[in-house]
């Protein structure tokens, strides 16, 4: 992993484990109960019923982060590393959309053009999930989605 990643990741990881908190047992997503998380937000691969040690945690954490700091990378190539960070903790926790997907996302567009700061800003309308058919701002998100435009626009001019 080269630097700029490893920063990143730390980065982003940094925002994370707050965010999620550690649960050592698979739960139900709180947005879709069926979805078996575990660790800090970690859905892939989760084996119910399992007790997962703090060292197997992390280590899923720091791969997972690395993936998303790359999915961002990969789509929008060449960001400030800050920006790639906060990008990439909105990647780990709902998908490659908010960034990748210029139809679907406006940060994504203002990305694409070159819009760094006003991409930023967008991240905290990422706050909503939906709970029984209703989209509803969730206060732990709305934490995290400032924490993340904050650390996006550090050293921005």
């Amino acid at each position: 992993m080269n630097r700029r990643t490893a920063y990143a990741v730390a980065a982003a990881v940094a925002i994370a484990v707050p965010a999620e908190g550690l649960r050592q047992v698979s739960y139900g997503d709180i947005a879709n109960p069926k979805l078996l998380t575990v660790c800090y937000g970690e859905t892939h691969d989760v084996v119910a019923g399992k007790v997962y040690s703090i060292d197997e945690c992390k280590a899923m954490l720091s791969e997972s982060m690395r993936k998303a700091v790359e999915t961002v990378e990969r789509c929008r190539p060449g960001l400030p590393v800050h920006t790639l960070a906060a990008f990439a903790d909105a990647v780990y926790n709902m998908g490659p959309t908010i960034a990748c997907d210029t139809r679907k996302s406006t940060a994504a567009r203002m990305l694409a053009d070159g819009r760094i700061g006003e991409a930023c800003m967008q991240l905290p309308r990422w706050n909503r999930a939906s709970i029984m058919g209703q989209m509803v701002e969730l206060p732990g998100l709305t934490k995290r989605r400032n924490k993340e435009a904050a650390l996006c626009m550090r050293g921005l001019a």
